[in-house]
């Protein structure tokens, strides 16, 4: 056993051996140049986060004009994205999320249109019965290509859409161009809701036809289209037509409950991902009866969770698909909400109909979509609505 006057000299040497230790580290952490690369990746910090912040703090300090570095952060993490080639995949800045969000809201202060973004505008895909934008004239087809004096060639959809909405009351001035012509209309904006699902009867030759139009799959528009199925089948619908044109989809669970309306039992759909298992969603029961005759009417508008209820209902043999090709999507997103108010909307898996059929071309690539049986397509200029006409005559058909 050693004795407590032996031990004094080793416990003088263990500390000054620490507190070289300890200089040598804070010298070093302030030169991590001098650590060996191999040794320096294990102790020193040098991920993208560190030098992003760096970019940034340099541009701010020493860059030859002042500069946004929270809009350059945004561009930046904007570019990350965009380098996926994935044109499913997006970051959303915090205004662009609002807007985002917005969208999916049905309670909106707005006019009462459906706008699809095209290169010049928006163009109007529907105008809502005794929204401001029927009072004021607005009309299927019009394209939109300024608000006030903001030209929105080019520009974001989101970007429009939130010019054009806007504190109930106030008025919106919008450019518009039906044909070759160009027209200004002012409207005043209202409190409104916009209704995702609708359904009326309509008479085909003595045959009562349930017309059903679903514009998205937003949280709830399931139960919102199973009350409209209610009514029309209340009001004697001998038939159903299921519009999905120009529906570019939304939430999976959404796809599954619209397709648990028409189909009893059994795969709706089947989801497979790099770090998600793959899942297969059943019906959730609650059908009508399958005796009852329908088609879906679909166009190239129609995608994603549209394209998932039409393979399902096609797949089972429950509906005819009346109108043009399918957009032909065949992956799903989810989104990642953001602690700069902003989101990540990322592809993060693909999905199959219950025939194992994948409607896209391969990862994020435009695919075939879904060939109609029955080809019918709508003049947007005549009053008349071709495809629909089509569609009636061919689910009246299948009662004889």
């Amino acid at each position: 056993m050693f004795s407590r006057r032996s031990r004094r000299p080793q416990i003088a040497v263990r500390v000054l051996a620490g507190l070289v230790v300890l200089l040598i580290g804070v010298w070093l952490g302030g030169h991590p140049g001098w650590i060996p690369a191999s040794i320096r990746s294990a102790f020193v910090d040098e991920g993208g986060g560190r030098l992003t912040s760096q970019v940034l703090s340099t541009l701010a300090r020493d860059y030859y004009r002042p500069v946004d570095t929270t809009r350059l952060a945004d561009e930046g993490l904007a570019a990350i994205v965009a380098s996926l080639n994935d044109p499913y995949s997006h970051y959303y800045d915090a205004s662009a999320y609002h807007a985002f969000l917005e969208q999916s809201n049905p309670h909106l202060s707005g006019i009462g249109i459906d706008p699809m973004p095209e290169p010049r505008g928006l163009r109007v895909v529907d105008v809502f019965a005794d929204s401001p934008a029927a009072r004021a004239g607005l009309q299927r087809g019009d394209l939109i290509v300024a608000v006030g004096s903001s030209s929105l060639a080019g520009r974001p959809w989101y970007y429009g859409a939130g010019l054009i909405r806007g504190r109930a009351g106030t008025p919106v001035t919008l450019t518009v161009m039906r044909g070759s012509r160009q027209l200004v209309v002012r409207i005043v904006r209202a409190n409104m809701v916009v209704p995702v699902a609708t359904g009326e009867i309509l008479s085909y030759h003595g045959v009562r036809i349930g017309d059903l139009t679903l514009t998205s799959f937003t949280a709830g528009s399931g139960a919102e289209l199973r009350s409209q199925v209610r009514d029309v089948m209340r009001s004697g619908a001998q038939a159903l037509v299921l519009d999905l044109r120009e529906n570019g989809g939304g939430l999976l669970d959404e796809a599954v409950n619209v397709g648990s309306l028409f189909i009893p039992d059994g795969t709706i759909v089947t989801t497979d991902g790099r770090s998600q298992p793959r899942q297969v969603y059943v019906a959730k029961g609650g059908a009508i009866a399958a005796k009852i005759p329908m088609v879906v009417l679909v166009d190239r508008g129609t995608a994603s969770a549209s394209e998932i209820v039409t393979g399902a209902l096609r797949d089972r043999g429950r509906a005819k698909v009346v109108g043009t090709r399918t957009y032909g999507k065949g992956v799903f997103q989810e989104i990642e909400p953001l602690p700069n108010g902003g989101a990540l909307d990322i592809t993060v898996g693909e999905y199959f109909t219950p025939n194992g059929t994948n409607l896209g071309g391969g990862g994020v690539r435009e695919g075939a979509g879904i060939s109609p049986d029955v080809y019918a397509v709508d003049n947007p200029h005549t009053a008349r609505d071709e495809a629909l006409q089509t569609a009636e005559r061919t689910v009246a058909a299948e009662l004889r």
